[in-house]
C-alpha cells in the first residue's frame, strides 16, 4: 500500500531578493546594487521588513553510508540536513553547535566529538571493533530563526498543534521568533544484530526509543517506538515515519502516541526508515516567542541482510 505523502511548512511570499524553503524561514541572500529611486524605496522597505530573519530549519538525521557492516569495516556517517527525508545538503561538524557526539556500542560509550569532521562526511573511516549492535546520538546547542505568523501558524497546524496556531495566527505580532534545538539517533549493527543499544535512554530533552528490535523484524511484524519529552512519555503527540525505499522513493505515516507515548508501526516496506517529531511550546524568554525540540531516528529494515543498503544507492549522494 502506497502511503500518503505528508507535507512540510509552506513556503511564504517573498520579495525576489530573499529565499525561503518549505518551511516559510528566510534566509539572506545577496542582494546587487543599485541606484535608489523614489519608485524602489517602498520595495526596499518591503525588503528590509522580510529579511529580518535568520537561517531556515530543516529536519537533520544522521545516516551511515551502511546499516549492515562487518568487523573491520570503516564507518563513514553523515548528517543531513532536509525536508521529508529527502536531501537538501550535507552538514558538516561545527564545535560551537554540537554538544554530544557519541556511539554506544556494546558496554562501551565512546566520544566521537575528537574525530569529526567539518566536511560532507560527519564521521569518515572509523573503525568497528565491536560485533553487535551499535547507536550514534547526536545533540545540538540552541539555534533561533524567525518566520512570518502565516507561515509559524500553518507549520503548528502540520504538527497537530491547532491550537497553538490559531494563537499564532490571530495574534498580533507579524514575525515569529522561535529558539530549537535537534537530538539524532542512528542504529546499525556490524556482523550480527545482537544487543540492546536500539532501547538505551540517553536523557536527552527530546528522544526517541524503541521498544523492539528493527532488524529482528519480519514483514508484516509491528514495531513499536516511544517518544519521551523531558524522560517522561510524551502524550498525543504527532510522530513521522518516513520510508525511503530503494532508489529514493519516500513514502510517510503520521502517528499520534498513546498514554504512554507510544506509537505501534507495522515493517511493510523494505527501506532506510526515519521516526521524527517536533515538540513546540511557548516561552517566556525574551530572546523567542516559541520553543522547538527536534528529534530524529534512523534505521533500515530488510528481509535480509544481502538488501543494498548503502547512501548512494538509497538516493542521499556519493559515497566517499
Amino acid at each position: 500500500m502506497r502511503l500518503k505523502i505528508a507535507h512540510g511548512r509552506p513556503a511564504i511570499d517573498n520579495p525576489p531578493s530573499t529565499m525561503t524553503d518549505k518551511y516559510g524561514r528566510i534566509a539572506f541572500a545577496p542582494m546587487t546594487k543599485q541606484p535608489m529611486t523614489k519608485r524602489k524605496i517602498p520595495l526596499l522597505i518591503l525588503i528590509l521588513g522580510a529579511v529580518m530573519a535568520i537561517s531556515a530549519t530543516h529536519d537533520y538525521f544522521l545516516m551511515p553510508e551502511s546499516f549492515f557492516l562487518h568487523k573491520g569495516d570503516k564507518l563513514i556517517l553523515h548528517m543531513v540536513e532536509g525536508d521529508q527525508f529527502t536531501k537538501q545538503s550535507e552538514v558538516g561538524f561545527h564545535s560551537g553547535k554540537v554538544l554530544s557526539f557519541s556511539l554506544l556500542s556494546g558496554k562501551k560509550k565512546i566520544d566521537l566529538t575528537s574525530l569529526a569532521r567539518d566536511s560532507n562526511a560527519m564521521l569518515l573511516d572509523y573503525p568497528l571493533e565491536n560485533a553487535g549492535q551499535n547507536l550514534i546520538s547526536v545533540t545540538t546547542g540552541v539555534d533561533h530563526s524567525n518566520s512570518s505568523r502565516d507561515a509559524y501558524s500553518d507549520f503548528l497546524n502540520t504538527l497537530g498543534y491547532d491550537k497553538l496556531a490559531d494563537k499564532v495566527k490571530t495574534g498580533n505580532q507579524f514575525r515569529v521568533k522561535e529558539k530549537y534545538a535537534r537530538y539524532m539517533k542512528t542504529l546499525f549493527s556490524v556482523e550480527n544484530h545482537d544487543g540492546h543499544e536500539y532501547d538505551k535512554v540517553l536523557n536527552e530533552a527530546s528522544e526517541i526509543v524503541l521498544k523492539d528490535n528493527p532488524y529482528s523484524k519480519r514483514y508484516g511484524e509491528d514495531l513499536v517506538a516511544q517518544l519521551l519529552f523531558k524522560g517522561k512519555p510524551a502524550k498525543g503527540e504527532q510522530v513521522f515515519l518516513y520510508i525511503k525505499s530503494l532508489g529514493g522513493n519516500v513514502y510517510t505515516q503520521n502517528y499520534t502516541t498513546d498514554d504512554k507515548g507510544e506509537i505501534t508501526l507495522t515493517m511493510s516496506r523494505e527501506g532506510i526508515y526515519m521516526l521524527r517529531n517536533v515538540h513546540v511550546e511557548p516561552t517566556t524568554d525574551k530572546d523567542a516567542d516559541y520553543v522547538s525540540w527536534w528529534t530524529t531516528y534512523t534505521f533500515s529494515f530488510s528481509s535480509s541482510d544481502e538488501v543494498l543498503n548503502s547512501y548512494k544507492q538509497f538516493g542521499f549522494g556519493d559515497v566517499h
